[in-house]
């Protein structure tokens, strides 16, 4: 098989998953960016399994508060799949959930609020509303919501003093 292979991009990509969960940060990122290039010289950068790591290399990103880093893999990696999937993939749902949580974390609610809705949606239509992807998102987007009008009951209670 040798190194030039997806099958090698895809290993790299799985151990990366291990030391990520096992606290191994650095090596992890590393790893994910051997496999992001490595992917993309393979099979271009069109390619569903760039979107899945560009989501990977992500998700370690907002676990280390790496927040601007984050933010332009996941949405690269929601564009992608939507080119490739279909606005209506469940990928794609996953892809605005991730991006909504980021936003949550920083306090930008109304477009987590945006982006949990969408994904609402799409999980609804493709999974049902049971499935526990669905129930997830819907639990997010009641929290923004939440959040929300408590910045709103907020913000009109500091302007009627």
């Amino acid at each position: 098989m040798g190194d030039e292979h997806s099958d090698v991009a895809a290993s790299l990509n799985n151990l990366a998953k291990l030391y990520y969960s096992q606290g191994r940060y650095l090596e992890a990122e590393s790893l994910y960016q051997q496999a992001l290039q490595l992917m993309r010289r393979l099979l271009g950068d069109e390619h569903p399994s760039v979107a899945t790591i560009l989501n990977n290399l992500a998700l370690l990103y907002e676990f280390q508060e790496r927040y601007a880093d984050a933010e332009p893999l996941y949405q690269q990696a929601s564009e992608l799949r939507r080119r490739l999937l279909g606005d209506e993939h469940p990928d794609v749902a996953v892809s605005l959930n991730n991006l909504a949580f980021l936003y949550n974390l920083q306090g930008r609610y109304t477009e987590a609020e945006k982006l949990y809705q969408q994904a609402l949606e799409i999980f609804e239509q493709r999974l049902g509303v049971n499935h526990p992807y669905t129930v997830s998102v819907r639990e997010k987007l009641a929290r923004v919501c939440a959040q929300l009008a408590s910045e709103q009951e907020k913000s009109s209670s500091e302007t009627q003093r």
